[in-house]
Formats: C-alpha cells, structure tokens, sequence
C-alpha cells in the first residue's frame, strides 16, 4: 500500500476491475516508461554496448566454468574481493544458449529492471503521490554513458548493488510500519540480502546500516525474539561464501577492500575534492557524457549537497513529527521520513567515503563507478523539491521547477550522447570477432597479449584460444586465471597479438622480417597478429 492510499478490500467475492479502469492514464505512462527504460538497454545490449573489456570477459569466464561444473569460484579472478554473484547468475543462461557477451548481459538486464521496478514501489510506500513515482520512473530510465556501464557490464557487483539498495529500504519501510503478514519472511530476506552484499561488494554497505538503524529503532523490541534470531542467521547465510573462505584460507577481505579503494596509493587532497565533489557526483549519477563533463553538466555537483542538507532536514522534520490519526493502516509519516532520512545519510555517507579515498584523486573518471549506488537515495533527494514545485511560495516553486527541469534535461541529453557510441562500438565488436574468427582458420590454440585484450580474446572464443599476458616489452604480465598462463608456456610456438597502432605492436613489429625470432604478420581490421616461424 503506498501512503496516503488505503489498502483495498481483497475479499474473494470482490469483482476485479477491468486492467485499463485500474492503471488510468497516470499508470500506462509509468509502464511506458519502465518498459522505456528496459527496452533501452536491450538496444544497448544488441549493439554490445557499452563496450565490454578483459575485466568483464573474466566475470564471463568464470561462468563458463560454472556452468560446466569445472569451478566455483568465489571471488573474481585474481583477487580476495567481490564477489562472483553475476557469474552464477550468468551460468544457468550459459547453460541453455552458449556463451556469449550478450547472453552474459541478459542477467544485469533483469537486475536493472528489478531495480527500477522496486524504486518505483519504494518511491510510492514513501510518498503515496505517482506523479511522483512517475518523474522517478522517467529519470531512472535514462542512462547515460556511466550509468549504463554500471548497470549492464557484468564485471562486479555494481548492477546488483542498487536493486538489493532499494530492496533493503522497501523492506524496512514494511517491517518498521508493522505491515503484517509475512513478516518473519521480510526479516530472513532482509538479513540475506544484507550478508549477500558483504561478499558481493561492501559499496552499499551504507545503505544495508542505514536500512538496519531504521529497523532497530522501529523494531528493537520484535528483533529481541525469534526475528532478531532470524536475521543474524540469513546474514550468515548471505555472507557464507566471504566467511566459509576467510576461515579456510585466512584471508582478510577487508584488507584488499581498501587496498582497491586507493588505501596503497596516495592522492592530494585538492585532487580528492576535485575528483570526489566537482567531477565524480554529475558522472557517476548519469548527467555527463560519455567519459567526460562538460562545464555545464557541472551544475549538478553545486545542487547536490544542498538537496542532501534539504532532503535530510525535511525528513528528520517528519520523524520528529507526532503521528496524525490519518496514519492509521497507512505508512506513518514517521516511517517514510525515517526512511526517506536513512537513504539521505548513506548517500551523503558514500559521497564522504569516495572523496577521502585516494580513487578520487587518482582515477576520477573511472572511479566514478563507486557512486552508483547514489540512484538509490533519488526518492529521498528530489521529494523535497518536488513537493516545493507542487505547492512551494511564489519564490520557492520557480527554483524548484528549474531544478526539475535542469535534471530531466541534463540527464536526457547524457542519454542521447551515450546512444550514439553504439553504432561504433557494435563494429569494433564485430571487428573483434573478425579477429577469433581469423585466429580459428590459423589454427591458432595459443596466444601472448595485452591485459586488455587476453581474458576478453580467450571469453569470445569460449576457451578456444587461451591467452597469457605480456606487458609492453614482452614480459610476464598479470593473468587473473594463472591456468591459461600455464598452458600457453607448455605450448610450442604461441602467436602474438596485438591492436594496431598500441605499444605492443611497436615492439612486436620490430621482429617482422629475418632472424631467428622473427614473426610473420596477419592484419585485421584492428588488429595484428604475429605468427612465430616455421
């Protein structure tokens, strides 16, 4: 039920009305709209966009293996973090159509429109007002360059996080305003969701405590029996791989946690706050274009914190405030605010982490990937400039409206940019193809490459090519699965392959004519491929 809206009688006996009569004009266009987004990203995905890269072919590769019974991996290859949940997720699909970039992504795409729908449902529970729903709806349904990237590469953890984010508040917001029914089940799935995220990836972490607070203090006293009994048991349960594999290896995740987040690395911290504050909210939230802001998608890194300050200020204002007698049988005012308060402070909470993480300030484009769990808190940010744009002073409503207006805008044109990259990247895949293809008629089995071309050469050709990695000047670089490495080295005369015009082909073409290690050349469009002699 969403606040401000009564639950309907659900008597057997009650004649249920025709579908138009029940969604009205305001319920199609929010189908529209999620059907919008949805269809969207398949589009993407038919153009195998965004592109994908060697990191995202490894999450690839381990579902391979699963979905051949040959491992099950915990952890992403080459690393004691992040969890392996996509390549399970992508292993049953592998097992009924092949391996592929696109059957890889189908798993990402379900979790995306999970997610829209549950911020749908969560924006409702809270609000009680679907034009609201809708603009929710609409914005999230857009997908700029960064935003696609973190909902549909399968390379870890990030386009599970915010449907689990907006998961756990939905459920909060159910079990702390004592919706009965199924309760006991809320609790394990909250907990399992909860220790789910611990091995997957601790992003959302903010989010899971924020959720949590909310629910002990709504809740301390049903969490003192069998609920509270309940949760720490399916937070074990969720959490089981990270812990079955610290206790056997004693490893600590925590500590490869940090040294991902930049905690090895240093930064200034002018670089931190110009990564962390000016470029990485527009980014990471969708108003930017491809890899890069323009001065004017800026202006959303000035509106941020002010509606984090206003969004938490108004929803402590409603927590603080008496329960009226119309909250009976609804969600309380003081549950949507609590909530609404929880998922202002993670976001706040997650835009502090990232700006003193040294990733700020080293790799501020790409590291922009950790804001991603920002869209959760959307409900909660805009709320109030909603309701100001609806009902505000003569002052106040104008700003609201141009705020509104500037987001939808903003994100809209990041959209249409993002878009037009597909066409080129649906032909560097084809060419990419091109380039398993002609290695198969060499009769090429092994090859030595680049980090970024290896793992992503060997998932294409489903293990048909094995590839070990060399860094520029042809030495042993960094595989993440040490068995192809293995493999290569046992190989008589492995091939090399480089893109054209990289490093690697310089020095590669530097062994082109006579000599007893000289190579001979095959082109791809692309693409170079250097085959040892005799």
């Amino acid at each position: 039920m969403t606040a401000g809206v009564r639950d309907q009688p659900r008597g057997a006996d009650r004649p249920r009305p025709r579908l138009d009569a029940r969604l009205g004009l305001l319920g199609w266009l929010t189908v529209l709209a999620l059907l919008a987004g949805v269809g969207y990203r398949l589009w993407l995905l038919g153009h195998a966009t965004p592109p994908t890269n060697s990191d995202e072919a490894t999450m690839g590769l381990a579902a391979l293996h699963i979905a051949r019974g040959e491992g099950f991996p915990v952890w992403f290859y080459g690393q004691q973090y992040m969890g392996t949940l996509e390549a399970y997720l992508a292993a049953p699909v592998f097992a009924l159509a092949g391996p592929s970039l696109f059957a890889l992504r189908l798993p990402t795409l379900a979790l995306y429109a999970l997610f829209l729908l549950l911020a749908w449902r969560l924006t409702l529970r809270l609000t009680g007002d679907r034009w609201f729903g809708l603009l929710v709806v609409v914005l999230l349904a857009l997908g700029a360059d960064r935003i696609v990237k973190n909902q549909l590469i399968a390379g870890g953890g990030y386009p599970e996080m915010n449907a689990v984010g907006v998961a756990l508040a939905l459920l909060a917001v159910d079990l702390a305003a004592g919706r009965p029914g199924w309760r006991l089940t809320r609790w394990a799935t909250w907990g399992f969701l909860a220790g789910l995220m611990l091995w997957v990836d601790p992003l959302v972490l903010p989010y899971v405590v924020a959720t949590g607070a909310v629910l002990v203090g709504f809740c301390h006293r049903e969490l003192r029996g069998r609920a509270g009994a309940l949760v720490g048991v399916a937070v074990l349960l969720g959490a089981a791989p990270l812990l079955t594999d610290s206790l056997l290896t004693g490893r600590n995740p925590v500590h490869a946690v940090l040294a991902a987040g930049g905690a090895d690395a240093t930064a200034g911290w002018a670089a931190r706050l110009h990564g962390g504050l000016l470029v990485g909210p527009p980014l990471g939230m969708g108003f930017c274009d491809p890899g890069a802001c323009a001065t004017w998608q800026l202006w959303w890194a000035y509106a941020l914190p002010v509606l984090l300050v206003v969004a938490a200020g108004t929803a402590w204002r409603t927590l603080r405030r008496p329960p009226a007698p119309a909250d009976a049988g609804r969600v309380s005012s003081r549950v949507a605010g609590a909530v609404r308060l929880a998922l202002v402070l993670a976001a706040a909470a997650t835009l502090v982490a990232y700006t003193v993480s040294s990733s700020s300030g080293l790799t501020p484009a790409e590291s922009a990937r950790y804001l991603s769990t920002l869209l959760i808190a959307v409900p909660a940010l805009l709320w109030p400039v909603w309701t100001l744009a609806r009902s505000g002073s003569t002052a106040a409503r104008p700003v609201a409206l141009a705020v509104l207006a500037a987001t939808l805008l903003t994100t809209a044109w990041a959209t249409a940019q993002a878009a037009r990259t597909a066409p080129a990247t649906r032909a560097a895949e084809a060419r990419h193809a091109e380039l398993v293809t002609t290695l198969r008629h060499l009769g090429v089995r092994h090859v030595r490459a680049g980090y970024w071309t290896c793992n992503r050469l060997t998932f294409a050709s489903a293990e048909r090519v094995v590839c070990a990695v060399v860094d520029d000047d042809l030495r042993p670089g960094f595989d993440r699965y040490p068995a192809y490495r293995r493999e290569v080295e046992r190989a008589a005369a492995p091939a090399w392959v480089a893109p054209t015009g990289s490093p690697l082909a310089a020095r590669l073409d530097a062994r082109l004519g006579a000599g007893p290690d000289a190579l001979d050349l095959v082109t791809v469009d692309g693409w170079r491929i250097y085959l040892p002699r005799g």
